[in-house]
């Protein structure tokens, strides 16, 4: 019988469950150990080093709880901590923002790239540096006329444009949505996207596509929205390939003892604030309730 891996995955609060949903719904091998940092939330405006502790604490704890491949589910800390949180611990790690690049890049008809993530994210650059990373290494476009307008030098495809959304982490933590407010919010930070004439457009947080109802209806059916949440789950497909071989990541170290012996779950969440208004907020995403949720203090 094929052996469950034990995915961890951690965010700053329920945006991660974007990711884990996808994860859920294409693998089906895979238990789930999902950590909130709802206690710090958000972390779109936090520093480098805290983003670091933050990420240190936060997989250490899946660790501890089993987790054999970690999914960093937070742009934010993808752009910033995560090359620093793979030189620290020995165990394999996905991040957001390569994987959403790269899906960008084939899916765009015109090259003309949009990004909205947290303040952090945007002035980490990291899309656009990815974005380039992903051409250099032979990603290219699905549309046969802007790959061959790209290769003879005709076209260009670049990220044109990256508009920080500061307030939408805080609105969908407080189940806020599809309220008036939100959507007022978001025509306002879309407002420069429309005026660049984006043809795709990233979700740079994985708290985004709770909004990605009200977000299509702002841009328009002629602008596609990139989860990078999809190119996550091919990522670790692969990835998981390879350790059921022996490849690239060889041996990992088994689940502790505390989770073998739980043997009929498939996910568990832990939140390090209010695991009520997690569960709550949550719910309207999974397709299966959230029943329990545990509280937790990483570090400590």
């Amino acid at each position: 019988m094929k052996k469950q891996r034990v995915i961890g995955i951690f965010d700053s609060g329920v945006g991660g469950l974007t990711v884990m949903k996808e994860i859920l719904e294409q693998l089906m091998d895979v238990r789930i150990v999902y950590f909130g940092d709802t206690a710090r939330v958000p972390y779109g405006n936090r520093s480098r080093e805290e983003l670091i502790r933050f990420g240190e604490e936060s997989i250490a704890f899946l660790i501890g709880q089993g987790a054999e491949v970690i999914v960093v589910a937070c742009n934010t800390s993808s752009a910033t901590a995560l090359p620093v949180l793979r030189e620290r611990f020995n165990i394999p790690m996905i991040g957001m923002v390569e994987p959403g690049a790269r899906l960008a890049v084939e899916k765009s008809m015109e090259g003309r790239i949009g990004l909205i993530a947290t303040e952090t994210t945007v002035r980490s650059k990291a899309y656009s540096s990815a974005v380039s990373r992903a051409l250099s290494k032979g990603s290219l476009p699905e549309d046969s006329v802007l790959r061959e307008a790209w290769q003879q030098g005709e076209a260009a495809i670049a990220l044109v444009r990256a508009q920080a959304c500061p307030l939408f982490v805080p609105l969908i933590e407080a189940g806020l949505s599809n309220s008036a407010e939100t959507r007022g919010i978001a025509r306002t930070y879309l407002a420069p996207l429309q005026t660049a004439c984006v043809d795709v457009l990233i979700l740079g947080c994985t708290h985004y596509p709770f909004l990605e109802p009200v977000i299509q209806e702002i841009l328009g059916e002629n602008v596609l929205i990139i989860d990078p949440a999809m190119a996550v789950v091919q990522e670790l497909k692969i990835l998981l390939q390879h350790m059921e071989g022996g490849g690239l990541y060889g041996p990992v170290v088994p689940p502790s003892v505390s989770v073998l012996g739980k043997k009929h779950w498939r996910t568990r969440y832990y939140v390090s604030g209010d695991p009520g208004l997690f569960r709550q907020v949550g719910n309207t995403l999974l397709r299966e309730p959230i029943d329990l949720v545990e509280q937790v203090t990483p570090g400590e």
